[in-house]
C-alpha cells in the first residue's frame, strides 16, 4: 500500500483512537522512513497532547492518552544487546490498557512479543512525498483499525 504522509498521519490517529489496547505495534523501517510520523500520530489519536520528542535517546517515553490508555514509545536504535531491553522495564510493557509502539522492533531478538502487528514503512521514490506501507500480523493481536487504509473522500 502507498500512502502520502497525509494518509500515514490519518491512519496512525485512527490507529491510536480505535484501537483495542494492549496492543504491540513493531514500526520497521530505515532511518526516515516514517517510524516516528507514524508513531507520534498514533498517540495523537490515543489523545495525548503536548510534545512528542522522539526517544531516540532516551529509548522510552510514557504518555497518558484519553480514557485511561497509556502510550509507551520506545526507539532501539541504540540498544546495544536486547538483554538492556529489561533495564526499560521490557517485561511490564503491554500488561494494561497499553499501546505500546516499539522502532527498530529487530534490535529486541528473541524477546519480541508473540502477539503484535509489524508495520515495515519504506520510501519507494525519494523525490515523493509517500510512504510504502506493509502490515504483517505475527500471532493474534487485537484488530488494526484501517488496514487495509480506508480514508474517507477515496
Amino acid at each position: 500500500m502507498i500512502l502520502t504522509e497525509t494518509e500515514l498521519v490519518q491512519w496512525g490517529r485512527r490507529i491510536g483512537g480505535e484501537v483495542e489496547a494492549p496492543i504491540f505495534l513493531g514500526l520497521r523501517g530505515p532511518l526516515g522512513a516514517g517510524k516516528s510520523v507514524l508513531a507520534r500520530s498514533i498517540a495523537r489519536g490515543a489523545g495525548v497532547e503536548g510534545a512528542l520528542p522522539s526517544p531516540t535517546f532516551n529509548l522510552l517515553f510514557r504518555y497518558q492518552g484519553e480514557s485511561g490508555t497509556e502510550v509507551a514509545h520506545l526507539d532501539l536504535y541504540r540498544l546495544r544487546d536486547p538483554e538492556e531491553l529489561w533495564e526499560l522495564g521490557w517485561e511490564e510493557l503491554g500488561q494494561g490498557a497499553e499501546i505500546v509502539l516499539v522502532e527498530w522492533p529487530e534490535r529486541a531478538g528473541s524477546h519480541l512479543p508473540d502477539d503484535r502487528w509489524d508495520i515495515e514503512l519504506s520510501v519507494p521514490d525519494p523525490g515523493a512525498n509517500v510512504r510504502a506501507v506493509q502490515v504483517h500480523r505475527v500471532g493474534a493481536p487485537p484488530h488494526l483499525p484501517g488496514f487495509p487504509v480506508s480514508l474517507a473522500g477515496r
